[in-house]
């Protein structure tokens, strides 16, 4: 693809103003809170910033914490990895900060110290390439005793590149000495091509654990893409039921036979197998839905009913096979659960990047999302589809406000002030990804953590943002062979939740 700048120029006036519907509205409740004592946003990365905010959000401080090229004071020989995706945060009872992130492309989970300032000041792998079996380990979530009534644990989807797809449960306390050794919940979750997997929240059910598994299938002829949901009493992530998601109204084949705006009843039918293959077949033989590429899920935040609500992203993916089957560009759907049985439920697209006169019209490949108690935040991993003047942008952080159903754009990559200055070129699309609310951890209101995948931003020296820990086995030749990409890691503070 050739350069952006000149095809943006026209683009741009019109991104930054046609998704401004309304100004924000105050929200009862999400006033400042106390603020920490300790915690102090600022800039500690030697990275500068590439993100450009909307004018929309004036008040909205970007900070940058951490990025590839830096070296952390206490491991300083501490690579922060290339495609670094899914994260959550813990609160150490010394009031220090462990972030929990996986390092997608490196096929390893990395654990990275802030001091009680929210200063990044050491880093360690604490799962690398050998325990996961070469598999990326990518969009990850954290279950809590807060959230969820038990824990701390940490999920991490397993999706491409070695044979080891499937959910993997990781203590975020995990000894690093031991990062060689991983655990799958194959025997209760099933392998699928996994993106995350997400424990709604405690109030939902009483006594249920529910866990929500994203299928990024990417079968360029049949949308493939299952949700899948496991049910178990409160805490039991072993002995519980695997379901997949079905749409019960008549003349629903393929995603797309449901239009914006539309709701249709469904149901979560019981799954009996595991492996990847036959269980793909078991859920197509049950009539479970099929989408084109299912890259993350959240549920809202709040009273028990809004954590009986979901939302799902599916990415889309361009491909003649799929036309009229499977979403080209992207949608977000919501699931509502039944309050008396999950397995009932209903599914709408609420935002359609296939409908080109629409609010999502600007959608190119919406990848992760972020749901608070009156927000989603939808983060874009562009898959080079720049054939409409709306989606000639590099990625887009949105602003979805659930109780009117209005759009903004909040920030945007400026891939062209990057690779000015060296930073990648404009040709390699980057991904927005990772982000999580961190307010009540750090005890700050309208905090949040983003991540950017830089690809294209490469060590000039010719190596890898590759840390060896990530592969224990690997000599330095075949480390400079490994993805040389580069990684940031953002706070943003200033958005409502």
């Amino acid at each position: 693809m050739k350069t952006l700048s000149k095809l943006l120029l026209s683009a741009m006036l019109v991104t930054f103003t046609s998704c401004e519907f309304i100004d924000d509205l105050p929200i009862p409740g999400d006033d400042d809170g106390v603020p920490s004592q300790s915690v102090k946003f600022e800039n500690h990365s030697t990275t500068p910033s590439f993100l450009k905010v909307s004018s929309s959000f004036p008040k909205l401080k970007v900070y940058t914490m951490l990025s590839s090229e830096d070296a952390l004071p206490e491991s300083p020989n501490f690579v922060y990895g290339s495609m670094a995706d899914g994260a959550g945060l813990l609160k150490n009872n010394d009031g220090t900060f462990s972030l929990i992130n996986n390092i997608e492309a490196d096929y390893s989970i990395a654990r990275i110290s802030f001091d009680k300032t929210f200063k990044p000041v050491s880093g360690e792998y604490i799962m690398n390439a050998n325990a996961s079996a070469n598999t990326a380990q990518c969009s990850g979530s954290l279950i809590t005793p807060q959230e969820h009534g038990f824990g701390p644990w940490y999920l991490s989807g397993g999706e491409w590149g070695g044979d080891s797809k499937g959910v993997y449960l990781a203590d975020p306390r995990k000894d690093a000495a031991d990062a060689g050794t991983a655990e799958i919940l194959t025997a209760s979750m099933g392998q699928w091509s996994t993106e995350n997997a997400v424990a709604i929240g405690k109030d939902a059910f009483p006594d249920k654990t529910i866990i929500f598994i994203g299928d990024d299938n990417s079968n360029n002829e049949i949308p493939s893409g299952q949700i899948g949901m496991y049910m178990a009493d409160r805490g039991d992530l072993y002995g519980g039921k695997l379901h997949g998601l079905k749409v019960l109204t008549e003349g629903i084949d393929f995603e797309m036979d449901m239009e914006e705006g539309q709701t249709y009843e469904a149901e979560f039918v019981e799954l009996e197998e595991r492996t990847l293959a036959e269980l793909d077949a078991e859920a197509k033989a049950k009539g479970v839905m099929g989408f084109s590429r299912v890259e993350d899920i959240d549920w809202r935040r709040g009273s028990a009913a809004n954590q009986r609500e979901i939302y799902v992203v599916v990415t889309g993916r361009k491909k003649d096979g799929l036309v009229g089957k499977g979403t080209l560009y992207g949608r977000i759907y919501k699931i509502v659960l039944d309050k008396n049985d999950p397995t009932k439920a209903t599914i709408s697209p609420v935002l359609d990047g296939d409908n080109l006169n629409g609010v999502a019209k600007q959608f190119h490949s919406p990848d992760n999302i972020l749901v608070t108690e009156n927000y989603a935040y939808i983060q874009e991993d562009p898959n080079g589809y720049f054939d409409t003047p709306d989606k000639m942008h590099f990625a887009y952080l949105y602003q979805y406000d659930l109780r009117f159903g209005t759009l903004k754009v909040v920030l945007e990559c400026d891939q062209e002030a990057a690779a000015s200055q060296g930073y990648g070129t404009t040709d390699r699309i980057w991904e927005i990804t990772g982000m999580i609310d961190i307010s009540d951890t750090v005890d700050k209101d309208r905090s949040f953590v983003l991540i950017t995948q830089n690809h294209g931003w490469e060590p000039s020296d010719g190596s890898a943002f590759t840390d060896p820990t990530a592969f224990p086995d690997l000599d330095a030749t075949q480390l400079n062979e490994t993805r040389k990409e580069g990684s940031m890691l953002y706070v943003l503070n200033g958005l409502p939740r």
